[in-house]
């Protein structure tokens, strides 16, 4: 591996080589001048490769949250190469961690002047506005021009001055800012224990701003505890006609773990859509026991149907064959066999058993298909034995016709050789 004073070396022999021989008009002419610049190159050269070095040392240091090698190293790499800047923003982060607000001020100040047009400023002015809120210094908000940074000010400001941070936040909200900076406003206001605070929120959640802010703001009431929170999103939900909003507040109830409310929705809801919505959350919350209860009492196959997925997907595969068994709608039949299928090969026994049983046609029909679909060639052999109807027989031996497995092989050899 060549060492940093061979590759130095290299390259100053490379520089002479391809430098232009020396005036012939006088011995030596024009040497001394071309010497003295390699020599600054070779210098800056050394700079930058101790520099780099340093760096890399800062950097491992702070890995391992040494702050203090972190500090030495990156004060080394910030006299010269192409990551000074870099270097005094890890200077000044690390000066922070140990409490050296001071220090991490003075170098983010060297930062600003000596390198304005740097990709760190960005950086450099969050980490400034963090050391100056944990010097008990804070940043007056109005006097920020970024936003980001302006909202960052008012975050500091929330517990010790909220009634001075929401009036600044609900200027965020109402102006023509970027929606990530409204959402976050809207989450910071979230998280104050101000009346005023909660109130706006709960304003916007029932539409006082645009569409998208709302279902934000009834997403960030569903994750809220206490103080009416999930009583505010009932009363909008009855009182709202969009489909987008009640279908935000479902979610939201499903992430509270309001069953009861979500079960309600299930009930009462007019629109099938939602009453299908409000199932599907009930399955996500696996709420098998409102899940079944619902499935007893629904007139509407359709209806019916989104509760047996909701019931499978989660987690009562228990009531499935209870449904395949004794449901009068044969098309509800056939669903609840094609959702024991899925769930594996342990469900073969089952739908053996539903075979025997099951008069109708298309059910059975059904059945043979989901057998097919597993490849259990033994348990269609088994019908195919045993079946007197052809049609359901030929449909048997088809489905083994298919498959490439010795028992299915020997079958249809058996049948040709009788």
């Amino acid at each position: 591996m060549i060492t940093e004073r061979e590759f130095v070396l290299i390259s100053a022999l490379a520089l002479l080589a391809a430098a232009p021989a020396p005036s012939q008009t006088g011995v030596g002419a024009g040497v001394g001048p071309w010497r003295h610049i390699q020599q600054e190159r070779v210098s800056e050269a050394r700079i930058r490769g101790a520099a780099d070095r340093a760096y890399e040392r800062g950097m491992r240091a702070l890995d391992d949250r040494q702050w203090e090698k972190a500090i030495e190293s990156f004060a080394e790499a910030a006299k010269g190469g192409p990551r000074a800047d870099g270097a005094l923003y890890w200077k000044a982060y690390a000066q922070n961690k140990l409490g050296q607000r001071t220090e991490a001020l003075a170098a983010l100040e060297e930062l600003r002047k000596s390198f304005p047009d740097s990709r760190w400023i960005n950086d450099a002015k969050a980490l400034e506005l963090e050391v100056r809120q944990a010097a008990g210094r804070p940043v007056a908000p109005e006097s920020e021009t970024d936003e980001d940074l302006k909202l960052m000010a008012i975050s500091g400001l929330l517990h010790s001055d909220p009634e001075r941070v929401v009036p600044l936040l609900e200027k965020v909200l109402a102006g023509s800012n970027p929606p990530k900076l409204k959402e976050r406003a809207l989450f910071v206001l979230s998280q104050s224990d101000s009346p005023r605070a909660r109130e706006v929120v709960m304003e916007i959640a029932r539409g006082k701003s645009n569409p998208d802010l709302q279902l934000k703001a009834i997403q960030t009431l569903g994750l809220l505890q206490g103080k009416g929170s999930h009583q505010a999103l009932a009363d909008i939900y009855a009182s709202s006609t969009d489909m987008a909003v009640k279908r935000a507040i479902l979610h939201s109830f499903t992430a509270a773990g309001e069953r009861d409310r979500v079960l309600a929705a299930a009930r009462q809801e007019k629109t099938p859509e939602l009453r299908r919505e409000a199932i599907h959350q009930l399955g996500a919350m696996r709420a098998q026991a409102e899940l079944w209860e619902l499935y007893q009492a629904e007139p509407s196959a359709e209806i019916k149907k989104s509760i047996l997925y909701s019931l499978a997907a989660g987690g009562g595969r228990d009531k499935i064959p209870e449904i395949a068994r004794n449901e009068k709608d044969p098309a509800l039949r056939r669903e609840a066999i094609r959702q024991l299928a899925v769930s594996g090969e342990q469900a073969a026994d089952t739908l053996i058993s539903l075979y025997g049983s099951d008069s109708d046609k298309s059910v059975r029909k059904e059945i043979l298909h989901m057998l097919s679909m597993q490849k259990n060639a033994k348990a269609l052999i088994e019908i195919a034995r045993k079946e007197t109807d052809p049609e359901l027989k030929k449909e048997a031996v088809h489905s083994l016709s298919r498959m490439r497995s010795k028992e299915a092989t020997e079958f249809l050899m058996e049948i040709l050789n009788k």
